[in-house]
């Protein structure tokens, strides 16, 4: 067993290696200017698009620019503005919700530990693992849909698609200082190369490393 965790660390250390030269600027791809307004867009982003949220938001906070201003919103109102992202009046609820906590219990500033995040109205640990990364520098895996179909094919992980099963299983492979940004670049590949239904394998950085490739016969040359 510790044979096996080994390979794949070696593997996710190639990994991490190669990406990083690919996409030397990573980052996430929601706009935002504070750390609330990410949780924001992270809620509107589900079952839509983040250019589709980018390009939704600036309205929200151009009529509701402060937490304690989302916070006393109306849900009617910031549904209207939010519903082009889709699940309009469930995604109000969870933003309207989630703000008015971080207004009367946490004052204005958004939490810095995984305890504390998982307790706001909308936010699952893929949402809040961002926050860590991305807001406080922490340790952080964002298992999206990219960092799972793209851990199974390359061979970081066996057959696991539950977010919860593919985080552990990479906590356990990849340094944690590497994590976040790893999560980045995977979704960076997954866009541009590795997508889910025709990967351009022959222009893949990693087709050399790769289990899906190797099993599919890409050359290599």
């Amino acid at each position: 067993m510790e044979d096996g965790l080994e390979e794949k660390r070696r593997l996710a250390d190639e990994v991490i290696l190669r990406l990083k030269k690919e996409y030397p600027d990573t980052h996430c791809t929601l706009d935002y200017a504070h750390a609330w307004q990410l949780l924001v867009s992270l809620r509107l982003a589900a079952q839509c698009t983040d250019k589709r949220v980018d390009q939704t938001t600036p309205a929200l906070y151009a009529k509701f620019p402060t937490v304690e201003a989302l916070a006393e919103a109306d849900v009617d109102e910031i549904e209207e503005i939010v519903r082009p992202c889709g699940l309009g009046r469930s995604k109000a609820r969870d933003i309207s919700a989630c703000m008015k906590m971080l207004h009367e219990v946490y004052h204005d500033q958004v939490p810095d530990t995984m305890e504390e995040l998982l307790k706001l109205p909308g936010v699952g640990r893929k949402s809040a693992n961002l926050v860590l990364g991305d807001i406080f520098g922490k340790p952080a895996i964002v298992t999206d849909t990219h960092c799972i179909r793209l851990s199974n094919r390359i061979g970081l992980v066996d057959d696991l698609k539950e977010p919860g099963k593919v985080e552990a299983a990479l906590w356990k492979i990849v340094p944690p200082r590497e994590g976040n940004q790893l999560c980045h670049r995977l979704v960076d590949h997954g866009r541009a190369v590795c997508t889910a239904r025709s990967p351009k394998c022959g222009q893949c950085c990693l087709k050399d490393l790769c289990r899906y490739a190797r099993e599919t016969n890409v050359s290599i040359d």
